[in-house]
């Protein structure tokens, strides 16, 4: 599935479409700043959250991080459970907030 734009998103959101957003930064760097709507779980703790994530599999996700690094690292280990369409948000929080 390719990734998606900060641009890209904000005009979804704008759009009213409810997103799956799920951000994997640590809790402290979520409370600093979040993307509205966005669900925190962290890089982490993701397989132990497998089961709340199970009616998701056929459905968009959009993970992001800081950067992008711990994003591409969800999108992969995400996609290998069997989750069919999630996206890395390129640029992650900073590209979004900028």
């Amino acid at each position: 599935m390719p990734d998606i734009t900060s641009d890209e998103l904000k005009q979804r959101q704008q759009a009213g479409e409810s997103l799956t957003i799920i951000d994997v930064r640590e809790a402290w760097e979520h409370e600093e700043g979040r993307i509205p709507g966005a669900q925190n779980i962290p890089l982490n703790a993701l397989p132990s959250r497998l089961d709340d994530l199970e009616d998701l599999k056929n459905q968009e996700i959009i993970v992001h991080c800081k950067g992008g690094g711990r994003a591409t690292s969800a999108k992969a280990y995400l996609t290998q459970q069997g989750f069919a369409n999630v996206r890395n948000l390129l640029g992650g929080f900073q590209g979004y907030s900028a």
